[in-house]
Order: structure tokens, then C-alpha cells, then sequence
């Protein structure tokens, strides 16, 4: 089914067209949404909540840009969102356990005898990048990760941020020198 075919199978709010539209754009949102959030179950949540929006507005969309791009947009922005949110959560969550509100018996930490040296260096490394991706300039941060999780082109980029190509281009290379410094100096460890 074509994009054309998809905005006014939902414009009709025809609810076959809506299932084959989820079924084709979940899993790639979910893998965008999964890099940024570092969180499968925030991200299904955030999937979800596009493809609600997506059905709610879909009668504003106005064809500016091509709906995979319009959905991008929706998920990066969700996904930005997010991230606020859990920071708010984790600073009150800091405050709570100062203020003893909160006592953490232990049970909730996973018994690392159970995981070999080499699955513990692999998921080590894995935070280190999550953490250095995480750390770039906000739109360092979702350049790199279009381009990185989805795959997109840089043309594809420059239209989900709404940036000239040159921007993209400029924001993935300084994101990748970031990443190259921040990254450079944890490899060694290893």
C-alpha cells in the first residue's frame, strides 16, 4: 500500500488500513524510539502513543512531508519527551531516597553470578556507547540516531529534523567525532 493509500484509508477511518499501517511502520519506530529510550517497554508505550496521535491528527496532516517522515517526527519528539520525564523521575526518586523515603532492599538487582565475564563486557560496553550517545548535543544525538537505527538517508534526516541537508550531514559527522573522543579512551580498557 502506498502512502496516498494509507492517509486516506485513515482519513476514512478505515480500521483495516489503520492494522496494515501499524503492522508496517511499528517495528521501525520501535526501533527508533529503542534508541533514544534505551527501554523496550517505554518505547512500545511511546509506539503506542504515535500511533494513537497518528489517528487523532491524521486529518490535519497536510502532506508538507511523506508520512513515514511525519510518524519520525512524532516518535522522535514522544521519545524526547520521555527522556524529560524520566529524568524528572530519577531526580525525585534521588530526593525521595535522601529524605529516606524510599529503601532499597536489594532484591531488585540481578544476580550477576548468573551472567558469563564475556555477556558482562558485551552489555559494559553496550552502556558505554548508550551513555556517549546519550551525552552528544540534542540534535547531534537525533541525527546520529536516524541515521544509525533507521537507517535513513541523510535526505530522509534533514526532512524528520526539518534541517537543510548540509545540516544533517554536519550533525552526523560531529556526532561521530564526539562519539570517536568520548569512545576512544573506554575501548582501551577493554
Amino acid at each position: 500500500m502506498t502512502e496516498g493509500e494509507y492517509i486516506k484509508g485513515l482519513k476514512r477511518g478505515d480500521e483495516k488500513v489503520y492494522r496494515e499501517f501499524v503492522d508496517q511502520y511499528q517495528l521501525s519506530l520501535l526501533r527508533l524510539c529503542i534508541g533514544f529510550l534505551h527501554d523496550e517497554e517505554d518505547a512500545k508505550d511511546i509506539v503506542q502513543d504515535v500511533f494513537v496521535e497518528v489517528f487523532r491528527s491524521v486529518e490535519k496532516f497536510r502532506g508538507d512531508a511523506s508520512l513515514s517522515t511525519w510518524l519520525y517526527r512524532i516518535a522522535v519528539n514522544k521519545s524526547l519527551n520521555q527522556i524529560q520525564r524520566n529524568r524528572k523521575r530519577r531526580l525525585l526518586a534521588g530526593f525521595n531516597s535522601i529524605w529516606g523515603a524510599k529503601k532499597q532492599t536489594g532484591d531488585d538487582i540481578p544476580d550477576e553470578s548468573d551472567i558469563s565475564d564475556i555477556d558482562m563486557e558485551k552489555k559494559e560496553r553496550a552502556k558505554f556507547i548508550r551513555k556517549a550517545i546519550d551525552l552528544l548535543p540534542k540534535n547531534q544525538r537525533i541525527a546520529f540516531i536516524l541515521s544509525k537505527y533507521e537507517d535513513l538517508s541523510n535526505h530522509d534526516i534533514s526532512e524528520v529534523m526539518g534541517i537543510s541537508l548540509s545540516a544533517a550531514e554536519s550533525l552526523i559527522h560531529r556526532a561521530k567525532l564526539g562519539l570517536q573522543k568520548r569512545l576512544s579512551g573506554i575501548y582501551k580498557k577493554f
